[in-house]
């Protein structure tokens, strides 16, 4: 049995259309990530989820008990907000327990739940502190406490790392994975940010503009992106999409780490700029009215203008329908040209 289920979910503010006919399954100890840009609905959902806004059409489950109309305090789930809400008057153990004093649960399970949750989270030093006190990484480790203190089975998180530096969020992706893996609960995880997606998740779902474009795993969502949207989305640089030579019913994608750059055999291309990240280089070539981005590996020094020529293999191709986005699987490598693969003597020597 799955610990949440969507069935034709749909959230409408008037004429506005949040979230379109939403349907997906998570798990039970599954971590799901609900990934995509800005205003597509994933935070909606979230929300319809958690019980805080009501669904214009379709059902909710929560372990197989249709939850569509009952109050959050009903759902037995937990959850965890951007801004981490924690009461500044309040230190860090009564931050933690306030959820449990509020549900008038047995107080003298407090002590034990208390303590393991601070040894989990490392903050068993930290109780007597105000949040004032605390860094931003610690702050966040308290609201993740208020949370797991319930022992809920679903816990929802609506973008928690949003708030800290670069390296924080590095570290707390790692520790609310392994949290998520070590309690065995089921998480669900809102996020815009694709590596958080990638590294944390078993299942993302992704949406844009309301609707699930792809349901799938991380290494699915790379090597077989369901739509244009997906392919973009996914990945970075993002997926090269251009016209396919020959068929203006389908457009062509090829991954920056497949495209490879030799003096000659491939697609002409002329240099725009190349940018050096330490571990490789992105080269951004123009080839006709397309561009195309190649990463390559190590430091590339290629000016603007030099001529280049790209190539990639037949099996690193993926073909979408240039009219409704979708992907097409039923295209053989005969039916459309392409860059001629390398030979094996160019492969050895292209960079």
């Amino acid at each position: 049995m799955s610990a949440i289920a969507l069935e034709h979910v749909s959230k409408h503010w008037g004429a506005a259309v949040a979230v379109d006919d939403a349907s997906f399954a998570a798990p039970a100890g599954s971590f799901v990530v609900l990934l995509g840009p800005s205003g597509c609905g994933k935070s909606t959902t979230l929300r319809m989820i958690a019980g805080l806004d009501t669904p214009s059409a379709g059902r909710i489950l929560i372990d197989g008990r249709d939850v569509t109309q009952l109050p959050p305090a009903q759902r037995r789930i937990s959850m965890v907000f951007q801004s981490y809400a924690l009461f500044p008057h309040l230190d860090v153990r009564e931050n933690i327990l306030f959820g449990l004093k509020v549900r008038r649960e047995p107080a003298r399970d407090h002590a034990r739940r208390l303590a393991r949750v601070a040894d989990l989270l490392g903050l068993s030093q930290l109780l007597d502190r105000k949040p004032a006190q605390l860094s931003g990484g610690q702050q966040q480790r308290v609201a993740l406490g208020r949370a797991i203190i319930a022992e809920t089975p679903v816990c929802l998180m609506d973008e928690p790392l949003s708030n800290l530096d670069a390296q924080l969020r590095h570290e707390m992706r790692r520790e609310i994975r392994a949290l998520q893996q070590k309690l065995g609960i089921t998480m669900v995880y809102v996020t815009h940010d694709q590596t958080e997606a990638m590294s944390m998740a078993d299942q993302v779902v992704l949406l844009n503009a309301g609707r699930i474009e792809q349901d799938a795993a991380p290494a699915e969502l790379y090597a077989r992106p369901a739509t244009l949207f997906a392919a973009r989305f996914i990945g970075t640089p993002p997926m090269n999409i251009v016209s396919a030579p020959g068929r203006d019913d389908l457009k062509l994608g090829v991954r920056p780490e497949h495209v490879r750059i030799a003096d000659a055999g491939g697609l002409a291309a002329v240099v725009q700029s190349a940018e050096y990240f330490g571990a490789d280089t992105i080269v951004t070539c123009s080839a006709g009215a397309d561009t195309i981005a190649a990463r390559v590996p190590g430091r590339h020094e290629l000016a603007p203008g030099t001529a280049v020529s790209l190539q990639w293999d037949a099996d690193a191709r993926h073909f979408f329908d240039a009219a409704t986005g979708r992907r097409r699987d039923d295209i053989r490598s005969g039916q459309v040209e392409a860059p001629h693969p390398a030979s094996q003597r160019e492969r050895r020597t292209t960079p």
